[in-house]
């Protein structure tokens, strides 16, 4: 397809000019109030050729409501028919397209069902082949280089552009699959994989889930065992060293266990994907997909397999009603990381220490993030009003961050660890296999806090509702931190020297909080920059959160020679962590600002489309968008 012009205010215009959204969610155009979703069986057939998925989908709705017809979401999807359950055709009418929200998709019921009435549509239908959800991969573009590579990310509302629904978080149902592949690839899903005979895969996800959470990996693939309920999946050139990076994976999800009760979703599967996928992991059920960029070769990013593990209770298992409330999926799962992570310390001090030093790496990234948005933005609420804005838009570390930040200042003022690890628990099963939003949470907490004196301090409207930094940061236990504050004083001062014994004892987070304090200082001269990365042997490092905050400094203080390799680091994964402000750096230097938004549009057509999409917002290349 072409390119649409279009702005937030365009948006808000067209989607009133196309009739009401859903109640419940300003990101859908679904009615699930009146008829909900409950079981979708899919068949579809992956053709790399075309870049297409062609099949069908069966879907189960209770009627709710009296109703005389059924509304979807659909995205750039061709539909081919539409069937009642006795295979009679149904009408139906697909509304204008609108960029990054998809089209209404209205099926016609020949008589009017009541409520309480069951109802069974089959829709065949293919996918375009730039929806939004999946990526395409050229043979070259894999590690293997032989063989292309498909993969979906569904989250926040892309679901949409593979398969017809109610793409809310509001609705949660079960699924079936049967997918068709070429023979020597492997089909995987969010959910747990049946037979796989011939060129057919079949699949089951038994546990309730949002649409968001449907994924579909194909690739030529290899497995390795990890432990008695995971396995981690890559292609073959990675499978090895992804094996090592993993293999403590069923210890943290003994410690998840221990923290918030049975692991309900039976197999937790890494699948480690090509470098362009967007995010550092995606908590797809039974499946997790993770970067690349993980495997740094000392397991110092097992935060994030435990923050995806964590989401199989935060997230998975309570969702979020809405992308407005997306702090109840990320904040709670941050705040969950920190204290799993902490209690695979034996020395209850040092996990203290250490659960605190995480937070204060945390609460740099929330100030970052917060001063790209501006603090007076309303997307920098813990609570957002998404009415005509697309959740992309939205998407940050804030509700990550100031999610947890705010979870912690509960604990620590309703009585401490003991107590709120208690209230955790009873959230996650009053909530169990439910969706909710910040209100119906904060009328829990209220309730079963009803005794204790303190909950009368707590500043709502603050801290959900207002833009900033939080009312309140907790009292952190700054000792792992010390030592950087006092070598910063000292790189800060051009008559001391800097030498590897500075930093001889730093562990790799201490080290990655160190570049972050220079990152958010005024830009180091070029020479003394140029010592501490040979000394320091952060110029070069094999660790992707070292390497990039290193990037981010040489282009601050404007070092020519580093420019291929900031290219090179860009073009070689699309980790929005990483690329987004390595770019937006990269644009604040006038000099080079025409190069990186060259680079960037002979790199585009190999970005995943939230990456593209967020990174011409970043270049102010906003007013176009490629569907």
């Amino acid at each position: 397809m072409g390119k649409a012009r279009f702005s937030i205010r365009n948006v808000k215009s067209q989607i009133r000019a196309m009739g009401p959204l859903s109640p419940l969610d300003p990101s859908s155009y679904s009615r699930p109030e009146l008829a909900i979703i409950k079981h979708i069986s899919l068949a579809l057939n992956v053709d790399f050729a075309t870049h297409v998925l062609t099949g069908q989908a069966t879907i189960d709705f209770d009627v709710l409501q009296d109703i005389n017809d059924i509304v979807l979401d659909a995205s750039a999807l061709s539909i081919k028919s539409v069937e009642a359950e006795d295979g009679s055709q149904l009408q139906y009418k697909m509304g204008d397209h609108l960029p990054n929200m998809g089209s209404k998709l209205t099926i016609l019921l020949p008589k009017q069902l009541s409520a309480g009435e069951k109802l069974t549509v089959k829709i065949k239908y293919s996918t375009d082949p730039q929806a939004s959800a999946l990526q395409w991969l050229d043979p070259e573009q894999t590690s293997g280089k032989k063989h292309p590579y498909m993969f979906s990310q569904c989250q926040p509302i892309h679901a949409r552009s593979i398969l017809p629904c109610q793409d809310t978080p509001a609705v949660k149902f079960t699924y079936d699959a049967e997918v068709t592949a070429p023979e020597e690839f492997t089909v995987l899903m969010s959910a747990l994989r049946g037979e796989a005979k011939s060129n057919k895969t079949t699949f089951r996800q038994p546990m309730p889930l949002p649409s968001y959470l449907v994924a579909l990996a194909v690739g030529v693939l290899e497995s390795r065992t990890l432990g008695p309920r995971s396995k981690v999946w890559s292609e073959k050139e990675e499978i090895e060293r992804s094996a090592w990076e993993f293999a403590e994976t069923e210890k943290y999800l003994q410690a998840a266990e221990k923290l918030c009760g049975p692991y309900e979703w039976t197999q937790y599967d890494l699948l480690v994907l090509p470098p362009s996928f967007p995010y550092g992991g995606m908590e797809n059920p039974c499946l997790t997909f993770v970067t690349p960029t993980l495997l740094a070769g000392d397991r110092s990013q097992a935060d994030v397999i435990v923050h995806e593990i964590m989401h199989s209770w935060t997230g998975n298992l309570v969702t979020n009603r809405n992308f407005e409330h997306f702090w109840l999926n990320e904040g709670f799962t941050v705040f969950l990381e920190r204290k799993v992570g902490a209690s695979l310390i034996n020395d209850s001090v040092e996990a203290k220490k250490s659960r605190d030093f995480h937070s204060l790496l945390g609460l740099q990234e929330l100030n970052e993030a917060i001063e790209v948005f501006g603090s007076s933005s309303p997307l920098t609420n813990l609570v957002v009003d998404l009415n005509g804005i697309h959740p992309d838009d939205a998407f940050s570390r804030v509700p990550y961050e100031k999610g947890s930040l705010f979870l912690r200042y509960l604990e620590d003022l309703l009585g401490g660890p003991e107590v709120f690890d208690d209230f955790l628990r009873a959230y996650l099963t009053k909530f169990r296999k439910k969706s909710l939003d910040t209100e119906q949470f904060k009328r829990f907490l209220v309730d079963y806090f009803k005794d204790n004196a303190a909950l009368k301090d707590i500043d709502w409207d603050s801290w959900l509702y207002k833009s900033g930094m939080p009312p309140i940061i907790p009292a952190y236990d700054t000792t792992m931190t010390k030592a950087i504050s006092a070598l910063i004083l000292k790189i800060n001062d051009p008559a001391t020297s800097i030498s590897h014994d500075d930093v001889k004892s730093f562990t790799p987070h201490q080290m990655i909080h160190l570049l972050q304090r220079l990152i958010d200082q005024p830009a180091l001269p070029l020479d003394r920059l140029t010592t501490l990365g040979a000394e320091y042997k952060v110029n070069g490092n094999k660790n992707s959160e070292i390497l990039y905050r290193w990037l981010r400094l040489c282009v601050r203080s404007k070092d020519q020679s580093k420019i291929d390799e900031v290219f090179s680091f860009v073009n070689s994964q699309g980790r929005m962590k990483y690329v987004r402000p390595l770019y937006r750096d990269l644009y604040a230097w006038e000099d080079v600002r025409a190069a990186a938004i060259d680079n960037f549009l002979k790199n585009e057509k190999y970005m995943m489309h939230v990456s593209a999409y967020t990174l011409r917002k970043d270049l102010h290349l906003a007013e176009t968008n490629t569907e």
